[in-house]
């Protein structure tokens, strides 16, 4: 009888002991060491035939590597080639995140059904006719899309062989097992050996593989954080279930920037690509409210126009109250300190409450002005024109410093129909002949009388 062979693995890094310890030695976490059993056997995972890349197999000079640029394959999908930096690169491997709900399966199964190239869709933990439920909503005349339902990586690549796939999306990576490993399925070891085998896979025969995993409570995704440093991109589908839109980023991309963003919209029809982010990040409302404030940001090249709502109030229990949703708390600590030091704002004895609407987390330091602009609005309690719109950094001495990219952020707001913008007198703006009004200002003070006289 075979001895069974274990290991003990953290759960958290994923390092390997050959015995239990309380602490992990990588990741100094307590008690994330667990047993797994294992069985390691060196077999061929796959079989190349006609592969489409050709593994180097020897090393070569710098100087005689090709350099030609691959193309990209491009997902007609205008906000996930944003995201991606222009496409899918062949032979490439990602990975999207996301909690349970938010879509992330039908962000996939919709992108495999529109592309124009021929995919497989495996999928460990629906049936096929769930997922031809759900594809008849989205999209049911696709001929390029082969669903599978397995979750033994043996048998995904025996179909791989047979269809010639030029996509492959996993549905999810914890649900996947190998034979050559014993544990369980969604153990470290097996998620660790799975997406090496799919990444092997990938890289010899120049076909790309997208994954799917799932996050833990505490927003990571499931399985070593060795995951991540394996695979090129790393996808995260954030959104509220509550709310119909979802947001897009890149956390780690070796083909692209990883400050760009893509927004979608969840109908029953699928997911709606947002190419104007500031239709749902804007309110619409017909009466001037006080304590609301455009600001101008950037997420990658893209311009975007937020809005900022503030509420200042009597702090009633004695201690002031500091609370924000989207914004860093102690940068606007330090905004009220300015004011109240600076501009002689009394601001200490009251409550302050900040909010960037649709959902966003920015850390622009542009929209320190439309902070500071939405405050004192509140604070007056005299609504701020919706004309305009601001972008400025806001210094300790109570100066407003220069962006960067400021033109850019002028013709989004142009474009957008707004009257005036509120910048820093130090930006050096190249635009001419523009229609929208340039209002320069140099410290805080500067702001209160442009707005209040």
């Amino acid at each position: 009888m075979t001895k069974i062979k274990t290991a003990f693995y953290c759960q958290n890094c994923g390092a390997s002991y050959a015995r239990w310890q309380g602490q992990c030695n990588s990741c100094k976490e307590w008690n994330t060491i667990a047993e797994e059993i294992i069985q390691k056997e060196e077999k061929p995972v796959w079989k190349d035939s006609g592969s489409k890349m050709v593994k180097a197999t020897k090393p070569l000079k710098i100087a005689e590597i090709d350099s030609t640029e691959e193309t990209r394959m491009d997902t007609l999908d205008e906000e996930l080639n944003r995201v991606l930096g222009g496409g899918i690169v062949p032979g490439s491997m990602i990975l999207l995140g996301g909690e349970p709900g938010i879509g992330k399966s039908t962000l996939l199964l919709q992108i495999s059904l529109r592309l124009p190239y021929k995919t497989l869709y495996v999928s460990g933990e629906e049936s096929q006719k769930q997922i031809k439920m759900r594809a008849e909503r989205i999209n049911p005349i696709s001929q390029n899309c082969y669903i599978l339902t397995e979750t033994k990586t043996q048998n995904i690549f025996k179909q791989i062989q047979e269809i010639q796939p030029d996509v492959v999306i996993i549905d999810s990576i914890q649900t996947l097992h190998t034979d050559y490993i014993e544990s369980s399925a969604g153990s470290i070891s097996q998620i660790r050996e799975c997406t090496a085998e799919l990444i092997k896979f990938a890289k010899e025969s120049g076909i790309p593989v997208i994954l799917i995993g799932h996050i833990t409570k505490d927003g990571n995704i499931a399985g070593p954080k060795i995951l991540e440093h394996m695979v090129d991109t790393v996808l995260q589908f954030e959104g509220d279930r509550n709310h119909i839109y979802r947001i897009l980023r890149s956390l780690k991309n070796r083909f692209g920037s990883t400050a760009e963003l893509g927004i979608y919209e969840m109908q029953g029809s699928g997911l709606r690509e947002v190419s104007n982010p500031s239709e749902i990040l804007i309110s619409n409302h017909e009466e001037s409210l006080s304590g609301t404030a455009i600001a101008t940001t950037l997420e990658g090249m893209r311009p975007l126009m937020i809005e900022i709502q503030a509420l200042v109030s009597t702090a009633v229990y004695g201690t002031p109250q500091r609370s924000t949703t989207g914004y860093n708390a102690k940068r606007l600590n330090m905004i009220l300190a300015v004011l109240e030091k600076r501009a002689g704002f009394r601001l200490g004895t009251k409550d302050v409450f900040l909010n960037i609407t649709g959902g966003l987390s920015v850390d622009d330091p542009a929209i320190d002005l439309a902070v500071v602009a939405a405050i004192l609005s509140s604070n007056e309690d005299i609504p701020i024109s919706k004309d305009f719109c601001f972008a400025g950094e806001v210094g300790l001495s109570g100066e407003i410093r220069p962006v960067n990219r400021v033109d850019q952020r002028i013709q989004e707001a142009e474009k957008l129909g707004f009257s005036t913008i509120f910048v820093s007198k130090y930006n050096k703006i190249t635009l001419k002949n523009t229609a929208i009004k340039v209002h320069l200002v140099s410290k805080i003070e500067d702001i209160a009388s442009g707005l209040f006289g």
